[in-house]
């Protein structure tokens, strides 16, 4: 059975912790419709990105 040979101390404790921190993702706002999202990812709420409109095209002609 493994056992520690010396008690850890609190300094060598925390400096392990300090890396296990959780971090608040970053978050964009779109100019023209002030919602959320992530930076560099599509707007789900309103399918844009760049200020282009990427998903949800309804008035695209049917390819068949």
């Amino acid at each position: 059975m493994a056992v520690p040979k010396r008690r850890v101390s609190h300094a060598r404790k925390k400096l392990r912790q300090s890396h296990q921190a959780l971090t608040v993702p970053a978050m964009s706002i779109d100019k023209a419709t002030k919602s959320l999202h992530v930076p560099h990812h599509i707007d789900l709420r309103t399918g844009m990105y760049g200020g282009r409109q990427v998903l949800f095209k309804d008035d695209a002609p049917a390819a068949e």
